[in-house]
């Protein structure tokens, strides 16, 4: 059963006025499901997306245990935290700041793209958590800056695209390089073999959570395609983003060249935007994430780096320029709009060469999406659903979150 506050947890006073301060009043279901175990000691496998507040759910009750444990004279790292990119460490880091003010504990946060000395010197000075991306843990732990052997609470977020983005040998590096003592929590949208057979290998008698619903469930969302020649799609993205209704948007591109082509051209057109991709600086990709959060550019034009753990509030639709090739990425992409209770649109241009993957879409969604332009020349797309009629395949999205975890083959 949901808790119907934070109270119901027994998390601390300091806790609780964070809380307070960021009007957190409610546990979403992954907060309710996961707290009370993460607390009892207990291992888990969260089945969850961005948007979920899985965030909170590993934070807090790690902040709990971290801070009713003797402190040191100097902190050491006690808890780490893996995630995939620099912009989920860096988000998931601000979410643990302003948790953890009350607490007197003290997180950073390490990736690649900047400069190891500053990295390097906030971990000389001692620190309670850190949060980084497996490269630069890898790298800072060979080195001897990063000391992980009094770890008691380990991280793994977003582990399924820690597998696409090829980063399972870091992976297991640091996991090898950890106590045997510890509490392990590993956060997952999809549950493919390899995620499963990492998590049989890792976790021991996990509590398994799940968010309850999809982000391409979401009935916020109003999920659209246009059938564009690929010659036309350029023209198409002006026509959509001369709507004022498109007060916020993100465009989505399959590399990172279309991604930096496009946001040139939407400028010399007169838009305000900004490109986020692998390419730009660390410190060009945050100062084009900042303008976008303030609302002083319009629109971001980005690859899937940008797809998962980039929570920005009021973005009214998303463009998907290119449809991704895996289909998971399409969820993700969407899921930047309709957040926290406000509707939203998805917009899909798909040319000839792009059917295929506009069907593996549908058919993983269970969605038809809606033709808001265009005929395909090639028909064969899922029949329309009927009244009542509801697809076979419409959980299959769901389902495959469900298996259960297992060794790999």
């Amino acid at each position: 059963m949901q808790s119907l506050d934070f109270t119901g947890f027994g998390l601390n006073g300091p806790l609780l006025r964070a809380l307070k301060t960021q009007n957190f009043n409610t546990p979403t279901p992954i907060q309710s499901a996961a707290i009370p175990g993460i607390l009892s000691g207990r291992d888990l496998l969260g089945l969850a997306q961005t948007g979920t507040g899985k965030t909170a759910a590993f934070a807090l009750p790690i902040l709990q245990s971290l801070s009713l444990a003797e402190k040191q004279q100097r902190p050491v790292v006690r808890a780490l935290i893996v995630a995939p990119t620099r912009e989920l460490a860096l988000q998931i880091d601000e979410h643990i700041r302003l948790l953890s003010r009350h607490l007197g504990l003290r997180s950073a946060t390490i990736y690649g793209g900047v400069g190891r000395k500053a990295q390097i010197d906030k971990l000389a000075g001692g620190v309670d958590i850190v949060t980084g991306t497996p490269g630069r843990i890898v790298d800072l732990m060979t080195c001897g800056h990063l000391k992980l052997q009094a770890v008691t609470h380990f991280v793994l977020d977003e582990a399924d695209h820690m597998f696409d983005l090829g980063f399972v040998k870091d992976i297991k590096k640091i996991i090898a390089s950890l106590p045997k003592k510890r509490q392990n929590l590993m956060f997952s949208a999809t549950m493919p073999a390899e995620v499963a057979g990492l998590a049989a290998a890792v976790l021991n008698n996990p509590l398994r959570v799940e968010a309850p619903r999809t982000e391409a469930d979401n009935p916020q969302i109003e999920q659209k395609v246009f059938f564009v020649n690929t010659g036309d799609k350029r023209s198409l993205l002006k026509t959509l983003l001369d709507d004022p209704a498109m007060s916020r948007a993100i465009v989505f591109t399959r590399t990172k060249h279309a991604a930096g082509r496009i946001a040139e051209g939407l400028c010399k057109d007169g838009n305000e935007a900004e490109a986020l991709h692998g390419n730009k600086s660390q410190s060009a990709r945050q100062h084009s994430l900042a303008r976008f959060r303030s609302g002083k550019a319009r629109i971001l034009v980005a690859t899937d780096v940008a797809a998962r753990g980039i929570d920005v509030t009021g973005v009214t639709h998303v463009i998907n320029f290119d449809l991704p090739n895996v289909p998971e990425c399409y969820v993700h992409r969407i899921g930047r709009t309709a957040r926290a209770g406000a509707s939203g649109i998805a917009v899909s241009f798909c040319d000839d060469s792009e059917m295929g993957h506009l069907r593996s879409i549908e058919k993983l969604t269970g969605n038809r999406l809606i033709v808001a332009g265009g005929t395909p020349r090639e028909t064969a797309r899922p029949a329309a659903r009927q009244p009542g009629n509801r697809p076979k395949q419409k959980n299959r999205f769901r389902a495959r979150s469900n298996e259960r975890a297992r060794p790999a083959a």
